[in-house]
């Protein structure tokens, strides 16, 4: 069996895969601390031999390769180090590509076609963009939810810290339903008019794929997603051992 680490900002995922199956998914926070008491309890459960890891947080990363290092008879494979996702990437600067958005963007285009648009709701909002010739194009970065929800917070004097959570109105009668129709409406507009520029620019016929944390709350308030897939990163990493 195949895991597989997608380590992010806010949290980290881990998917067990047998095959092409993702027979268990995991999630624990990136700053927790428990990492190694957690992947004991994975290996424990699963009979693990291979590993592999996206990363965007560098101290981190060395954290969960030396804890892999217990548990398996081989090196885990390290994207970014020596391994790089297979496809044409066409960013000015390469290198400033976040490698799990180079997942999400090879992913989408092996499980449902290309061109494409990964919208991906974590820590931050991005938009990958990939071309009908399944070129890496490019994207937009913006700042999540939760994220935007601080900084009202913190940058302002009336506002207060509210927890993220479906509004309950459309137009808010008071300050916390204002902030939540403010962020989720406003974000879920942004999402369909900016998927809709992008179409204009690389086909209509563009799937459009959800992914990310905050992926379940904003679907709902948005229209222009072909798919929700929350283990694409996972699935992504599963398909790049694979080759």
């Amino acid at each position: 069996m195949l895991l597989t680490i997608d380590v992010g900002n806010t949290t980290i995922a881990l998917g067990v895969f047998d095959g092409n199956k993702l027979k268990k998914r995991y999630s624990i926070p990136t700053n927790s601390g428990k990492f190694n008491y957690f992947l004991k309890k994975i290996f424990k459960s699963h009979r693990i031999n291979e590993a592999i890891v996206s990363s965007v947080v560098p101290k981190a990363a060395k954290t969960i390769e030396k804890g892999l290092g217990r548990f398996l008879k081989k090196p885990a494979l390290i994207l970014g180090r020596g391994v790089k996702v297979p496809i044409k990437n066409l960013y000015r600067f390469p290198k400033q590509v976040g490698q799990d958005r180079l997942v999400n963007a090879f992913a989408a285009v092996n499980l449902y076609g290309a061109p494409a648009i990964v919208v991906d709701f974590g820590t931050a909002i991005t938009f990958d963009v990939i071309s009908r010739k399944e070129e890496y194009l490019g994207g937009m970065i913006l700042p999540g939810l939760r994220i935007s929800f601080e900084a009202l917070n913190e940058r302002t004097a009336l506002l207060p810290k509210i927890q993220l959570e479906r509004p309950k109105e459309f137009i808010g009668k008071d300050t916390k339903s204002s902030m939540l129709s403010g962020i989720v409406y406003g974000f879920s507009a942004l999402t369909d008019d900016l998927t809709e520029r992008i179409k204009k620019k690389i086909g209509k016929t563009a799937r459009v794929i959800g992914t990310g944390g905050n992926i379940d709350l904003i679907n709902s308030y948005c229209s222009n997603f072909d798919a929700i897939d929350k283990d694409l990163t996972l699935k992504g990493l599963n398909l790049i051992y694979h080759l």
